[in-house]
């Protein structure tokens, strides 16, 4: 099977990955725009589509619609590998797997939620702020349902807008960082018309700072909400505990690549390109920003990437956005009595059902995964190595290959002719 050679790669169709690919074709590039997700959007702009009459309605569409850019969908990343100077992916998706060589590559491909393991933490009933935000948008009913949303940053308000809008009975936002902090990050996020819309959404609403999740209670389902809050316990009978203490840059294809990572991000320059030559970043993966930040610098990159630098005169730079990614990261870093949270029996690991009690034991990532197995299931420590982090402190960023539970079949239907020469080996980032 011959390989793709698309003059860019964009991998993420988020807003981010959405302006790279458009300002790429409209340079004359030809684009391949890969995506996990069933349909481009990504997780902030999930379910809309073509049609919609809204910004992401209209990108969404001008990127479709464009004669230069081919989107695949449900569609990751397996394996990467140097030849001959070029890099070679390896995707898999609904129709096969592909081996893919293209001239330059564009990582979009966002972030992931934090979650902070407490009791009861895995009841059904008890999911992620955003993951419940992607399955109303999906779908599922919520009118008339109780829903507590508790956590930390921005994405609590804008979820609980979402709810309340779909009918949900919001019975309150517990933010855990303290007022002050929250003051003086409203003085410099320079957002307040759209703080204050959210408000307006949400009159009526309590919203606690200094407040966060202690215990969730139910036999077999949630049942209700142990919150702390004002230095006393406070407990709501509920139907959904939305949780997520903000979110965290997806690594694991720029870390598989080998560029190079700082504070958790992974670090770009002027051009938005890493520190690998031709291969760029945009949006969430280079510092938690919002919208904005993932639409300027996925501009950026697709312009620097498909050598129009005459286009970027005016535009907006990422670094213009890194007060507010500092400011956001700062303000709203998960607090250090979250550490304290689990008893000894609370899961923190769900796919290997590795407990609290057995990661105690433990002084370091590796040697949780080598002894309990912690991070070694089908998500790969996208859960628990957040938690992990919070928790324990440990570094648990990295990546191996395969990214996602991959057959045998697409190595072998995609390996490069080279492989076949016993004088060839592959390149393999240091």
């Amino acid at each position: 099977m011959s390989d793709l050679t698309p003059d860019v790669l964009v991998l993420g169709a988020g807003p981010a990955g959405l302006a790279a690919a458009r300002a790429a074709a409209q340079g004359g590039a030809g684009v391949l725009l890969l995506d996990s997700n069933p349909a481009p959007g990504g997780q902030i702009w999930r379910g809309a589509t073509a049609g919609d009459a809204t910004q992401a309605g209209r990108l969404i569409r001008e990127v479709r619609t464009h004669p230069r850019i081919e989107v695949r969908s449900g569609c990751t990343l397996a394996f990467a590998e140097r030849l001959a100077g070029r890099w070679r992916l390896v995707v898999s998706g609904p129709h096969g797997a592909s081996g893919v060589q293209p001239q330059r590559l564009i990582l979009a491909t966002g972030a992931a939620e934090v979650f902070v393991p407490f009791p009861g933490w895995t009841l059904p009933g008890v999911v992620g702020a955003g993951g419940l935000q992607a399955m109303v948008k999906s779908g599922l009913n919520i009118a008339g349902q109780r829903v507590v949303l508790a956590g930390s940053g921005p994405l609590l308000l804008a979820v609980a807008a979402t709810l309340r809008q779909r009918g949900a009975k919001v019975l309150a936002v517990a933010e855990q960082t303290p007022l002050p902090q929250l003051a003086r990050f409203g003085l410099v996020a320079g957002k307040p018309a759209q703080a204050a819309g959210l408000l307006w959404q949400l009159r009526g609403v309590p919203v606690w700072a200094d407040t966060y999740p202690v215990k969730a209670s139910g036999t077999d389902r949630l049942e209700a909400v142990t919150l702390q809050r004002a230095g006393r316990q406070v407990t709501l009978k509920c139907d959904w505990l939305a949780t997520g203490f903000g979110l965290r840059p997806d690594l694991r294809a720029a870390q598989l690549l080998g560029c190079a990572t700082e504070n958790g991000a992974v670090q770009v320059d002027s051009w938005q390109q890493t520190s690998l030559p031709g291969v760029y970043a945009a949006g969430e993966i280079t510092g938690i920003g919002g919208v904005e930040k993932a639409l300027a610098e996925g501009h950026w990159a697709g312009c620097a990437a498909s050598g129009q630098a005459e286009r970027l005169r005016g535009a907006t730079p990422g670094t213009a956005f890194a007060p507010f990614v500092r400011s956001l990261a700062r303000r709203f870093a998960p607090r250090p009595e979250l550490r304290h949270l689990p008893d000894p029996q609370t899961v923190v690991c769900r796919c290997e059902d590795v407990r609290h009690g057995d990661l105690q034991r433990c002084t370091s990532w590796t040697q949780a995964k080598l002894q309990t197995r912690c991070g070694m299931g089908a998500c790969q420590g996208r859960v628990c190595g957040a938690a992990a982090s919070v928790l324990y402190g440990w570094d648990s960023l990295s990546s191996r290959p395969p990214l996602f539970p991959t057959s045998i079949a697409t190595f072998l239907d995609t390996a490069p002719d080279t492989a076949l020469d016993p004088t060839h080996s592959p390149e393999v980032p240091s």
